[in-house]
């Protein structure tokens, strides 16, 4: 149960961004820039950084949304299962290995983001730009997280809420639109 009244049809993230809609807008606009925007990553290895990190902080509603949402962007099930839980044999470049591994740390504590790990990145083809949004992805993901727990949001146990969020996700991103969530709880 919440903490605070929420709109019961907004499990997770969605009822709190609704809540107070003037906080979320900027909230929504990076998320927007960082996952959707303009990127040398694409937006399903953005997705797989916060899944990790979510996974991370134990964040049942945010890493069952955004690996959804990375499995819906890759057209597959398997890359975000072993990225969280055997990331040595995951199914992604080496590169993105060091990004998850950076963010893996950012999350756990950032202090732990070496320079010797950010030099084996860069070794392995990251830019300074990836390396960057990899560390914000992360951060802003730790708030997101905090957000929904500490509030005690609720979260849909069905995995069918979370790909029909995901598939909002994919099709119309992270900014608000009319009727956004108006299938987010249907049973089809």
């Amino acid at each position: 149960m919440p903490h605070i009244t929420l709109d019961e049809n907004l499990p997770g993230i969605t009822g709190l961004l609704n809540y107070r809609q003037d906080t979320a807008l900027p909230i929504r606009q990076l998320t927007q820039i960082l996952l959707r925007g303009e990127s040398t990553l694409t937006e399903a290895e953005r997705e797989l950084i916060a899944t990790v990190v979510s996974q991370g902080n134990e964040c049942k509603f945010c890493t069952a949304a955004h690996t959804a949402a990375a499995d819906v962007l890759l057209g597959e099930r398997e890359t975000a299962e072993k990225v969280k839980h055997d990331p040595e044999n995951a199914p992604v470049t080496p590169k993105m290995k060091f990004l998850l591994e950076i963010a893996r740390r950012t999350q756990a504590d950032a202090r732990t983001v070496s320079a010797e790990l950010v030099t084996r990145a860069k070794q392995a083809g990251a830019t300074d730009l990836e390396i960057h949004d990899t560390v914000l992805i992360a951060g802003l993901f730790c708030l997101y997280n905090k957000y929904v727990d500490g509030l005690a949001s609720v979260t849909p146990t069905e995995p069918a809420f979370y790909d029909r969020l995901a598939n909002i996700l994919k099709t119309s991103g992270y900014m608000p639109s009319a009727n956004r969530y108006a299938s987010l709880n249907t049973t089809t």
